[in-house]
């Protein structure tokens, strides 16, 4: 995607000091009257773009240093071809189950849902079915500062405004930009509760998936107008404002919430049969507790192996539960890309070892 060059209010300005948006701390604000009301200078002194945001409970950073803003598929410092192209296999599979199951219950909008990929990527994204090139947005300042919130354990949490180019359709893909805008309350059907009550929006690069030149022209950072750090204290709402609750932001009876819940389980064993589905499926619960818990304590999007290693570096894992889990990585590799070499005996092992891993390192972390 092309870098967007923002014109920054004179705080903003004096507070980067020469640095790039993404490079610089980011500007502390106390309360919520006060960033509406910077986010209206941003957005006049910026005509050219249009105003997204984005919560989060931590400033993630690359290894290089600074704000990273990748969509989940393309997270991780060190992220082999192989992996990324295993990435976009699952993705592929998660788009063909979602268009059977949609035509299955006879859901809203399943004709146009089977011919559009953005839409298929779009809800499995917002509903965290698997990885895609997609990045959530709102256009809601109070929806990003509530996600921000909520999820935060720290005493400040982040707040972001990007630059996207203005909408011209429910999927608007600006060649000049490279990027991809889909607005979920247009392409969503009714059904599909939490794209409204969040004001989702979803940004991609166009029609880039495993071929790029540099990764780094995937990532988001090349679209912040500005990065905001705020307390996590309800005290920052002040008089006449309110943090939305977690019921609103996901809210019952949401139809296709529960459709992709029940995709994400048969997913895995859509994907391998016998052992080899049940063995990989155990490994993703284990993976994304492990890489959960690293992106919390080192802020940036780590590879699993780099998890592991910074785990253990921070006591949160026994050396010989790093040294096991080092080679449950590799065994789930070698399963993944070259499953004809995977005995049926040293398969069964490795699943029970990685179901006693999960068990003991739960405990470990409690």
């Amino acid at each position: 995607m092309r870098e967007t060059k923002p014109r920054l209010t004179t705080e903003l300005d004096t507070h980067c000091n020469g640095k790039p948006v993404w490079r610089a701390p980011a500007f502390g604000v106390s309360n919520f009257r006060a960033l509406v009301e910077h986010v209206a200078r941003l957005a006049y002194a910026n005509p050219d773009d249009l105003l997204f945001f984005r919560g989060q409970d931590k400033d993630y950073q690359s290894k290089a240093g600074g704000t990273t803003l990748y969509p989940s598929i393309y997270r991780g410092d060190s992220l082999a071809t192989r992996e990324l192209r295993h990435r976009f296999d699952l993705l592929d599979q998660a788009a063909r189950l979602l268009v059977e199951k949609f035509k299955a219950t006879q859901s809203d909008g399943h004709r146009e849902l089977r011919q559009k990929r953005y839409i298929q990527w779009s809800i499995l994204q917002h509903y965290e079915v698997v990885a895609t090139p997609l990045l959530d947005l709102t256009h809601s300042l109070r929806v990003a500062c509530s996600f921000a919130q909520i999820r935060s354990t720290d005493p400040r949490c982040y707040v972001y405004a990007l630059g996207l180019p203005y909408l011209s359709n429910r999927i608007s893909i600006n060649s000049e930009h490279d990027i991809v805008n889909v607005r979920l309350l247009s392409i969503c059907p009714p059904s599909a509760l939490r794209p409204y009550f969040q004001e989702g929006y979803l940004s991609g690069t166009a029609d880039v998936t495993t071929d790029f030149d540099s990764k780094t022209e995937l990532d988001f950072r090349n679209r912040l107008i500005a990065k905001f750090a705020i307390p996590r204290a309800r005290s920052f709402w002040g008089a006449g404002f309110d943090q939305i609750p977690e019921t609103a932001l996901y809210p019952k009876g949401d139809r296709i919430f529960e459709l992709c819940n029940h995709l994400k389980s048969e997913l895995q064993e859509e994907l391998q049969p016998g052992d080899i589905g049940a063995f990989i499926k155990e490994w993703a619960n284990l993976e994304e507790s492990l890489l959960e818990r690293a992106r919390r304590v080192t802020e940036r999007n780590v590879s699993i192996r780099e998890a592991i290693v910074a785990l253990a570096k921070r006591g949160e894992l026994q050396s010989e539960q790093a040294t096991e889990l080092d080679g449950l990585r590799k065994f789930r590799n070698a399963v993944v890309h070259q499953p004809e070499t995977v005995k049926t005996d040293v398969l069964r092992e490795w699943l029970d070892r990685t179901r006693q891993l999960q068990k003991t390192i739960r405990k470990y972390s409690e």
